[in-house]
């Protein structure tokens, strides 16, 4: 499974980018992403989950999960992330900034 993160946005505008592949990632680590990502009933997700007002400055995330045969991207705010998603998008986000 590959899991990617793409979250622009923000007061500065700053973009961060991750792609966590569980092949690579210690044991636990992959079964935690595997898990987040079954949590999150991420293959039922829309594509574009859109927040209930236009709000400047906040994250936009771009989320994408490819496991077998299947591929699934979800473009969401960062107001707007249901909550069984957000810790999936938390744990992208350290993961990127560990890179």
């Amino acid at each position: 499974m590959r899991a990617s993160l793409e979250r622009t946005g923000g007061f500065a505008g700053m973009r961060l980018t991750s792609t966590a592949d569980t092949d690579k990632l210690a044991p636990e680590e992959a079964k935690e992403l595997r898990q987040l990502v079954e949590a999150a009933d991420f293959f039922r997700l829309p594509p574009t989950i859109a927040s209930q007002a236009n709000q400047p400055d906040r994250f936009q995330y771009k989320l994408t999960v490819e496991d077998d045969q299947r591929t699934h991207t979800v473009m969401v705010g960062e107001a707007a992330i249901p909550p069984r998603v957000r810790p999936l998008a938390e744990w992208l986000t350290q993961y990127a900034r560990r890179r």
